[in-house]
């Protein structure tokens, strides 16, 4: 009977892993009379969510099964039929072959029933000294492991896309910003090089999850462990983890490793945010810095002149949704006490929806700023604008006249106030205008005044200037090739 839930996977409705609700309540126990209500069936139902993690179940079948059978508790001749059978299996799902049924509840109980048609009544030997409370835990710990490798690789791509563009633009002037007015002059691969900076600390943050994570909840059991003789140092080392988690109550209470990784995507999704909002500001006809290529740029349907950044905008507003994820889970697990509740069969929903969430709109921002058409002379010219350069004046007149920094501010702001009234930039000022503000003042000024040469001597550690950043990029190359190593 094909229930709405396994329509809507889209599987192949052959006859594998057919069953009924009383087939079910054979794996879960006789403790029942009779079978769940057609409702009971549909909520207590995870499988339409977790049939995305069939292989890490079956591998840590796979671990568990050969484990059993070095401490004795399997026989040689039922592990092998078990790692065969479990072989078929994964292949019959690969190939969406395999009819998934809400009556069966999950991923485990349809790779065990199918596994029992396969090879007969020695399929219900692999559950020993195991629950569905540390399988789960395990095989979620296992997709999370993988999810941050590949989430690391992916932010390394983009990492490496901002450095070429930056290393092209390290000396493009563009006006840098605080409260979104010009405040000085930068460069454009400086601002490219901060979202870098970014990104690698996101990356970071995933790397450190990544090692928290790396302990096995497999033979844990329901909650207290299991009087089986198991090693599940073996387990552990079978399925590439550092050792078996400490405490057999916490390997199936918690789901801290979600949430870390969720955590960390969060602040990684901000930091795309605020760069999609960036281009969006860039965009428009008021700034014109930039422009996005046909591939991330759409149309209006009544006005034929719009370019839309909607590339830009629908990653500002899908990051949301990594949030919301982040909050929905913390919500489920914030009330619960030790062990497992079924609560927890929520957990996987949202953070799937959120990695997949962030793993399109970093393509998308990786592709967008690989193919951005930056309008140089536009950022030149508003880089000059709105007396981006005041900063300058003051600071020569610390180092030239020796005044202290709050007079030399003092006397800028009276030299801007001039230039603004007079309608005229800076630089345009001529000797004597600067001296009638203050006769300190030397012909010594005109040379800083410029967009360039105030972007030029940014040279310390981190500065702007095109020297330095180059040299960042350089050691941020190095650092991503010894990443790979």
């Amino acid at each position: 009977m094909a229930s709405d839930i396994s329509k809507k996977t889209g599987t192949n409705q052959s006859p594998l892993a057919a069953s009924t609700a009383s087939q079910s309540n054979a794996l879960w126990g006789g403790r029942f009379a009779g079978g769940p209500s057609d409702i009971m069936q549909r909520i207590n139902a995870s499988i339409e969510i977790d049939q995305a993690l069939f292989r890490q179940d079956i591998a840590g079948s796979r671990a568990h099964c050969t484990m059993l059978v070095a401490c004795g508790i399997l026989h040689e001749a039922d592990g092998a039929a078990i790692l065969a059978g479990l072989d078929q299996v994964e292949n019959e799902i690969a190939r969406g072959e395999m009819r998934f049924d809400p009556a069966l509840e999950d991923i485990h109980m349809h790779v065990e029933h199918r596994l029992k048609e396969i090879i007969g009544e020695a399929a219900g030997r692999l559950h020993t000294a195991r629950s569905r409370n540390d399988q789960v835990a395990t095989d979620f710990k296992l997709w999370t492991r993988e999810t941050l490798d590949r989430l690391d690789q992916d932010l390394a791509a983009f990492q490496t896309v901002l450095l070429d563009r930056a290393e092209e633009h390290s000396a493009t002037l563009m006006p840098g910003f605080t409260h979104l007015q010009s405040a000085q002059p930068v460069t454009f691969g400086h601002h490219l090089m901060a979202y870098y900076e970014m990104i690698r600390r996101d990356r970071g943050r995933l790397g450190d999850c990544r090692a928290r994570l790396n302990e096995c909840p497999l033979g844990s059991a329901a909650l207290a462990g299991t009087s089986f003789p198991i090693d599940r140092s073996m387990t552990a080392e079978a399925l590439g983890f550092d050792r078996p988690t400490a405490n057999s109550l916490d390997a199936v209470s918690d789901r801290d490793f979600a949430l870390e990784m969720m955590a960390a995507l969060n602040l990684a999704a901000m930091h795309l945010s605020r760069l999609a909002e960036e281009l969006v500001i860039w965009t428009s006809a008021g700034f014109g810095f930039v422009r996005l290529s046909d591939s991330f740029s759409t149309g209006s349907s009544i006005m034929p002149q719009k370019r839309n950044p909607d590339a830009a905008e629908l990653v500002r507003a899908k990051l949301g949704r990594v949030n919301g994820a982040y909050q929905s889970l913390l919500m489920v697990m914030k009330g619960l006490p030790l062990a497992y509740s079924k609560d927890m069969q929520e957990d996987k929903a949202p953070v799937f929806d959120a990695v997949e969430a962030f793993t399109l709109s970093l393509a998308a921002m990786t592709g967008m700023v690989g193919d951005l058409n930056v309008v140089e002379d536009r950022m030149k010219a508003a880089a000059g604008a709105a007396y981006a350069t005041a900063t300058d004046l003051a600071d020569w007149l610390v180092r030239a006249a020796g005044l202290p920094f709050r007079d030399a501010h003092h006397i800028t702001g009276r030299v801007v106030f001039y230039a603004e009234k007079k309608g005229v930039a800076l630089e345009d000022l001529s000797l004597d205008e600067l001296r009638a503000v203050d006769a300190r003042i030397t012909a010594d000024v005109l040379d800083v005044l410029g967009v360039e040469a105030s972007v030029a001597s940014r040279t310390s550690f981190g500065g702007t200037a095109p020297v330095r950043v180059r040299a960042a990029i350089d050691l941020a190359r190095r650092a991503l090739a010894a990443d790979k190593e």
